[in-house]
C-alpha cells in the first residue's frame, strides 16, 4: 500500500494580524486544560496527529470524510520570514498555506508580499479572515459558520459583506479568484476564504476541515513517500556546549545511521554522519531520540562534521554519489541564485529568504551583484565601496533578518547599511533610499556646472578692505564653493571668491546657515561692498533654464534664490532666461 506522509502547512500574514494566534489556537484546540502551557515556547513546528485533528474539528467525523493524511506538520518560522526560507527543489517546502488576513484592515504590504512569494513557489493556499469579532456588533453563536453569518443583525451583515468583499477585490488585482468557502464549488479555481476569531475560536474547525480537505483532495499524489531522504536545515541553535541543527524532513526515511550531504551555499556537499538524531514530538516543543524517523516531521540533529552549516539549505542521504549530489546542489542553488555584473550587495539569513529578497529586489528594478547568507561582513562593505566608483546608487548593503558585525561598522564610511527583520520594510526603504540617492547624484551632476548660491553680507566682520578684499557672509541659500562668480542685487558683477574660510580653516565650500570669511581678489570693500546687503551667484541664461528643467531636485529655497537671479537679470535683459 502506498504511504503518504503529512501535508506541510505554513502559516503567514502581516504582523499583527493574528498568525501567532491562529497557530496557537491550531495547536491548543485539542490540549487539554493542563497541558496548555506546555506549547508557550518559540517552536519552528507542530506534529499534529489526525486523532487530535478529529479531537479539534468535530465537523471532520459529522462530515463522513475518510482521512488518508496522517496528519499536518505546522510551520511558524522564527521572525517576520514566515515561510519564505522553506523551500526544496521546485518550490517551496509547504504543501499548502494558510494566509491570515485581519478581515477589518485587509490586504496590507506584507501581506502583499507574502501573495507575490505564494505565487513564485506556486504554493496552494487558504485565507483566514481573521478578526471577525471586531466587527461592531458581531454576535457568536453555536450554529455553523454559515448560518452565524447569516443571522447577523442587518447592518453587521452589511459591514462584513462590505469588508470581504473589498478583499475580493484586492486579490482579484493579485491575479487570484476567491470566495467565501462555503460557495465554492471547484477549489482549484478559487482561493477558499474562512472567516474566523482566533480570540472566540469561531471558525477555526471550518478552517481545520478546509485544510484536510483540500489536502486529501488535490495533494494526495504530491504526498506520496518518497524512498530517498530529503530535507532542508532550518537554523543552528546552541543547546549548553552543543550545537543542534533543528531541521525538516520532507521526503523518505532517515535513519541514526545514515551518511547526510548538506549543500553550502557554492553548491559543494558537506559529508556528514549524524551523532543525535531526534523528532518532534506530537503538540509539543520537545524532542525525542529516534534510531528512525519519516516523512514530513520536524527533526533535531547534532552532526559529527563542525563545518559551519547554513539555514535554508537541503540534505540528501550521502551513498558514496559526492558529484552527482554536487551538481544537483549547484543547479538548485544557482538557478535561484541570479546576481547581475553591477548592483548592490544582499544578505539574508537563509537560502529561502535570500531568495525571496531576491526576486522582490528584481521586481523593484535593483539589480545584485553580490548576494549571499549570513551578517553583514567587513567584505560586504569593501564590495560595496567597489561600487563608489562605478555607480554610487549601488554603494548599498541590504541585509533581512541579519546583524551587522562590528568590523563592518568600522569601515562603514560612505556605504549605505540598510537592514529589517520584515521583508516589505526592507524593499520600501531601499526603494525610498535609491530616490533620494538619484537626486543628489543628479543634483551634484547639475551643481557641477555651477551652483545657486545667495550670500548677506556681515559688515561687522570686515578683515581686508582690498588685494584681496576679506569680509563675513551668511549663507541664505544654496551653496558657496570656492572659484564661484558672484554679483550684487542691482547685477553688477563683483568677482571671483578666491578663499573661504570657517572657524580659522580654509573650507572647499559653505552650506546654508553657515556663517564664513571669504576673500574676493581685485575689489575694494568700502568702495564697492559697504552699501550692499546681498551677493548672488553668477549664472549664465543656458545654466539657469537647465536649473529649470530640473526644478524637482531644488529645495524650496533655491527655487526662490533662482527666482530673484532671474529678477536682477531681467532688469538689464528683459529676456534673459526665457
Amino acid at each position: 500500500m502506498t504511504k503518504i506522509r503529512q501535508p506541510i502547512v505554513t502559516v503567514c500574514g502581516h504582523v499583527d494580524h493574528g498568525k501567532t494566534s491562529i497557530l496557537d489556537c491550531l495547536r491548543d484546540s485539542c490540549v487539554q486544560e493542563g497541558e496548555a502551557g506546555g506549547i508557550t515556547q518559540k517552536i519552528s513546528f507542530t506534529l499534529y496527529p489526525i486523532e487530535q485533528l478529529k479531537i479539534a474539528c468535530p465537523l471532520i467525523e459529522k462530515s463522513g470524510i475518510k482521512l488518508n493524511i496522517p496528519g499536518f506538520l505546522l510551520i511558524d518560522t522564527p521572525g517576520h520570514a514566515a515561510f519564505t526560507n522553506l523551500r526544496k527543489r521546485g518550490g517551496s517546502l509547504a504543501d499548502l498555506a494558510v494566509l491570515v488576513i485581519d478581515i477589518n484592515e485587509g490586504i496590507k504590504p506584507q501581506t502583499a508580499e507574502v501573495i507575490k512569494i505564494l505565487k513564485l513557489n506556486k504554493t496552494p493556499f487558504l485565507i483566514a479572515l481573521n478578526k471577525i469579532d471586531n466587527i461592531s456588533g458581531w454576535r457568536k453563536s453555536d450554529d455553523s459558520l454559515e448560518k452565524n453569518i447569516d443571522s447577523q443583525q442587518p447592518h453587521v451583515k452589511q459591514i462584513f459583506d462590505e469588508r470581504y468583499m473589498t478583499i475580493i477585490g484586492a486579490l482579484n488585482h493579485h491575479g487570484f479568484d476567491s470566495d467565501l468557502f462555503y460557495k465554492i464549488k471547484d477549489f482549484t479555481k478559487k482561493i477558499a476564504l474562512i472567516p474566523c476569531s482566533a480570540r472566540t475560536k469561531q471558525g477555526i474547525p471550518e478552517l481545520i476541515m478546509m485544510l484536510c480537505g483540500l489536502s486529501q483532495k488535490y495533494l494526495e499524489n504530491k504526498l506520496i513517500l518518497g524512498k530517498e531522504a530529503r530535507g532542508v536545515m532550518l537554523e543552528v541553535k546552541k543547546e549548553k556546549s552543543n550545537n543542534y541543527i533543528e531541521a525538516i524532513l520532507h521526503d523518505g526515511t532517515l535513519s541514526k545511521t545514515d551518511e547526510i550531504a548538506v549543500a553550502n551555499f557554492n553548491g559543494e556537499p558537506i559529508i556528514t554522519k549524524i551523532r543525535i538524531l531526534e523528532e518532534i514530538e506530537p503538540l509539543s516543543s520537545k524532542f525525542k531520540p529516534k534510531e528512525k524517523t519519516t516523512a514530513s516531521t520536524g527533526i533535531r540533529m547534532q552532526l559529527v562534521e563542525k563545518t559551519e552549516i547554513l539555514p535554508g539549505m537541503p540534505f540528501v542521504i550521502y551513498k558514496r554519489n559526492k558529484e552527482k549530489i554536487k551538481e544537483i546542489f549547484q543547479k538548485e542553488i544557482s538557478k535561484n541564485i541570479q546576481t547581475e555584473k553591477q548592483g548592490i550587495i544582499a544578505k539574508a539569513d537563509s537560502l529561502g529568504s535570500l531568495e525571496a529578497l531576491l526576486f522582490l529586489l528584481k521586481e523593484n528594478n535593483i539589480p545584485v551583484v553580490k548576494a549571499g547568507i549570513g551578517k553583514i561582513n567587513k567584505t560586504d562593505i569593501i564590495s560595496a565601496k567597489a561600487n563608489l566608483e562605478i555607480n554610487e546608487l549601488d554603494s548599498v548593503v541590504v541585509g533581512f533578518n541579519v546583524p551587522v558585525d562590528d568590523e563592518a561598522k568600522e569601515i562603514q564610511k560612505n556605504i549605505k547599511i540598510i537592514t529589517d527583520e520584515v521583508i516589505y520594510k526592507l524593499i520600501e526603504n531601499l526603494v525610498d533610499f535609491r530616490k533620494e540617492k538619484s537626486k543628489e547624484i543628479e543634483k551634484k551632476r547639475l551643481m557641477k556646472l555651477t551652483t545657486i548660491c545667495k550670500l548677506k553680507i556681515l559688515h561687522q566682520h570686515v578683515f581686508r578692505n582690498t588685494k584681496p578684499a576679506i569680509f563675513g557672509v551668511k549663507i541664505e541659500g544654496g551653496k558657496l564653493i570656492s572659484g564661484l562668480n558672484l554679483f550684487d542685487e542691482k547685477g553688477e558683477k563683483i568677482g571671483r571668491v578666491k578663499n573661504i574660510q570657517s572657524e580659522n580653516k580654509s573650507v572647499e565650500e559653505a552650506k546654508e546657515e553657515m556663517e564664513v570669511a571669504i576673500s574676493i581678489p581685485g575689489v575694494n570693500y568700502e568702495r564697492q561692498l559697504k552699501i550692499k546687503e546681498n551677493l548672488y551667484s553668477d549664472i549664465s541664461s543656458s545654466q539657469f533654464k537647465n536649473f529649470k528643467k530640473n526644478k524637482d531636485l531644488l529645495s524650496p529655497n533655491e527655487m526662490k534664490i533662482l527666482q530673484e537671479i532671474a529678477e536682477i537679470k531681467r532688469q538689464k535683459k528683459a529676456d534673459w532666461g526665457e
